[in-house]
């Protein structure tokens, strides 16, 4: 049974962006602002190269929002798999949520299983692949993602470094990731390795 690496995407794969009319980081609204992040081409690749599957497990509320389209969803997709494809790597699968409890547009206002911090997107995507979820990594740069991998069995990779607030969260949610490490080359170095 093939074992998985998923992957949250805004701030492990891409970088986040400062969006100055909100006022806050997010994810890229438009494909002109996704930009792999340093050393994500590599450990895609190696992940690929130790026979695990790639997938990418990643809320996008800003379709609930009304921020991007599903077209637009569909062409930064199609600008990540390029420039990872332009570093020997490749996904075998990518997962998003639409949905957001308060999100703007009916059609995708809802609370549903698939939002991290539930597991659904993993455990829809154990389903498809047929995935052994307790040999298979979640690595993300939120607690939500440790949440999710947790509940659907996985080890879990936070990628970042502890900080007094998250470390006071972490303790409230009782949420441990299995590892911290500052960003997803480190992570599949460790996966490589044998740890966590």
């Amino acid at each position: 049974m093939p074992r998985a690496v998923f992957l949250d995407r805004d701030g492990v794969i891409n970088e986040l962006l400062y969006l100055p009319d909100l006022g806050r980081i997010d994810t890229p609204f438009h494909a002109d602002q996704f930009h792999l992040l340093p050393g994500v081409a590599r450990a895609v690749r190696l992940i690929n190269a130790m026979g695990l599957k790639a997938v990418v497990v990643s809320n996008q509320p800003g379709i609930a929002r009304g921020h991007f389209s599903e077209e637009m969803l569909a062409r930064i997709d199609a600008k990540m798999k390029a420039e990872l494809a332009a570093g020997g790597a490749c996904l075998d699968a990518i997962y998003y949520c639409r949905h957001h409890p308060e999100g703007t547009l009916p059609d995708y206002r809802r609370d549903c299983g698939c939002r991290k911090p539930k597991p659904g997107l993993l455990l829809q995507a154990a389903r498809d692949l047929d995935l052994d979820l307790a040999g298979s990594y979640m690595i993300g740069d939120g607690l939500t993602d440790v949440q999710a991998g947790r509940a659907a069995g996985c080890r879990t990779i936070l990628l970042g470094r502890k900080k007094c607030d998250l470390c006071r969260w972490m303790e409230d949610l009782a949420v441990e990731p299995d590892l911290i490490v500052p960003d997803l080359l480190e992570a599949v170095t460790k996966i490589k390795s044998g740890g966590p």
